[in-house]
């Protein structure tokens, strides 16, 4: 039977829905799933039941690969290392050159000798002397990625000011464009340090929550974020053939 699974990719710290066959995995086992950069390790973060698959169109959601063995985690060990190592290597160039650039995160294909740098920078960059350097070190296609702070903030993660993981980080797919009207229609406080996430622009909550009352659903975790016990209580008893 297909079951269905959560599972933190490692190279993007992301949380993904994905299906699994007939293989016995548990909260915490590794499994080797599919990514735009070949084969990946992945943690399983939560299994579910029959009756959630049911309600979830589960023929959209992709399939793990494999169950993890000991050579995919003595592999992806070896590849964190050299990534880690090849990271270390562009930003001592970086540093020698002088190149106003940020270096946020080195990932390696697993399918193929090609590299990505992600990095962020206020302008356009002549990297081409770094790229240079960097294919004559690894012996291998190099990609520069140049991304925004949002992204940045959704590539490194961290806690927001609500004590959560950042919706950017753990569910949100697509960022969409925030307004300072989404946060005066909530009747928020407009100091720009309550209203601000880690990026340093407006937080990305102010858009959904407006839309569902400021309240805000989950589906992963099946919970409520400000959810009002007491309010909920009320309505129950409210309505005909409340106790």
């Amino acid at each position: 039977m297909v079951k269905l699974i959560t599972v933190q990719v490692s190279s993007t710290r992301d949380v993904l829905h994905f299906k699994i066959g007939d293989s016995e995995v548990s909260s915490g086992d590794y499994v080797v799933v599919r990514s735009m950069i070949g084969e990946e390790l992945g943690r399983v973060i939560k299994t579910f039941g029959s009756s959630f698959n049911d309600r979830l169109k589960i023929d959209r959601i992709p399939e793990v690969l494999r169950k993890a063995n000991e050579r995919d985690l003595e592999g992806y060990e070896r590849k964190r290392q050299e990534e880690k190592r090849a990271f270390d290597f562009c930003l001592e160039k970086i540093n020698e050159r002088e190149i106003p650039i940020k270096l946020i995160r080195v990932i390696f294909y697993t399918n193929e000798r090609k590299a990505i740098f992600y990095f962020s920078s206020e302008g356009r960059i002549d990297f081409r002397d770094l790229v240079k350097d960097l294919a004559r070190r690894l012996k291998m296609r190099i990609e520069m990625r140049q991304i925004g702070i949002r992204d940045e903030a959704k590539m490194i993660g961290g806690i927001g000011i609500c004590g959560r993981q950042l919706c950017c980080k753990s569910f949100l797919n697509n960022i969409e464009p925030i307004t300072l009207q989404m946060a005066k229609r909530q009747n928020l406080n407009m100091n720009p340090l309550k209203i601000s996430g880690q990026c340093g622009r407006l937080m990305c909550c102010l858009s959904y929550e407006e839309d569902h009352g400021g309240r805000v659903l989950i589906e992963d975790q099946d919970e409520l974020v400000g959810y009002n016990e007491e309010e909920d209580m009320d309505q129950t008893l409210n309505q005909p053939g409340g106790n």
